[in-house]
């Protein structure tokens, strides 16, 4: 039995369905392109989606602001990549802060990230945030004791004044397992285009896991609200991850949708799910 489609077979399919037919026929291994296919449309379909919120939150003059946290290799970029490429650059940003410069650390903690948040009908994405104080920076000795305290003193107090101001905060933590993560370094590693993602801090991320694991559930524990709640995105699939973030997103607001029949745009419960204690997690 053939394993591969001749020119023939392409000649005499004229949808989708005839080759799936021709392929199970054959015994041809379609599976995985399948699922491409599939992953392909739901991205397509949520990113239509996305550009008509855009145009709401531009309309209504909202400020909203997302912020995706997570492990090194956990899919931040790659997300917001998917989540911003058909967005009005005009009202989109995405903010992915350096170190502080030996001006900004005279300063209040919060100042640098407060002149990024988002003007009215602007969409602002955070490639990390001030969170950077309450996991990597201890984790790492970026901090001291004293100011990683008070920073978990501050930051409750901070998103509730945003809360109030009207600005519309989501929280995204990229859960992936210690698997995972080692299997993304060594991707990363190998693919010339992607070697300048991998730094000395990942280096130590499998090292430091651990630590890492008590840092993050401190994190949660004292920085989750009913008004600034943590979202778990729990999956080691890249794909899902960035799909599932997407429908939570658009489940957010109540504007008209243009795809409801094609797409849904309610999460999946088993991906998407808000922090509680007793969450059983990947990343521990």
């Amino acid at each position: 039995m053939e394993n591969k489609f001749t020119l023939e077979d392409l000649k005499k399919a004229k949808r989708r369905k005839d080759l799936i037919k021709i392929a199970n026929e054959k015994g041809i291994r379609i599976k995985s392109t399948l699922r491409n296919i599939h992953y392909e449309e739901e991205l397509r379909s949520l990113q239509a989606e996305l550009v008509n919120l855009q145009h709401w939150v531009a309309k209504k003059k909202l400020r909203v602001a997302i912020i995706l946290e997570g492990r090194d290799a956990a899919g931040k970029g790659g997300t917001i990549k998917r989540f911003t490429e058909h967005l009005n650059p005009r009202s989109v940003r995405v903010v992915a802060l350096s170190k502080p410069t030996e001006v900004e650390k005279g300063q209040w903690f919060f100042r640098r990230y407060i002149k990024e948040l988002p003007n009215p009908g602007e969409i602002v994405f955070f490639d990390r945030s001030w969170y950077n104080r309450a996991v990597v920076e201890p984790v790492m000795g970026f901090c001291s004791a004293t100011e990683y305290n008070q920073f978990m003193v501050q930051v409750p107090g901070f998103e509730h004044m945003l809360y109030e101001d009207g600005i519309i905060l989501i929280k995204f933590w990229f859960s992936i397992s210690k698997e995972e993560q080692k299997k993304r370094f060594e991707a990363r590693l190998q693919n010339p285009l992607k070697v300048w993602k991998f730094s000395e801090v990942d280096m130590e991320g499998q090292r430091l896991w651990d630590k890492y694991t008590y840092y993050k559930e401190m994190m949660f524990s004292k920085t989750h609200s009913t008004f600034s709640p943590w979202i778990i995105v729990k999956t080691n699939n890249k794909k899902t991850a960035r799909l599932e973030s997407m429908r939570y997103v658009l489940s957010q607001f109540e504007y008209s949708r243009n795809n409801l029949k094609k797409i849904s745009t309610l999460p999946d419960p088993n991906v998407i799910m808000r922090y509680y204690r007793n969450l059983e997690q990947i990343d521990i």
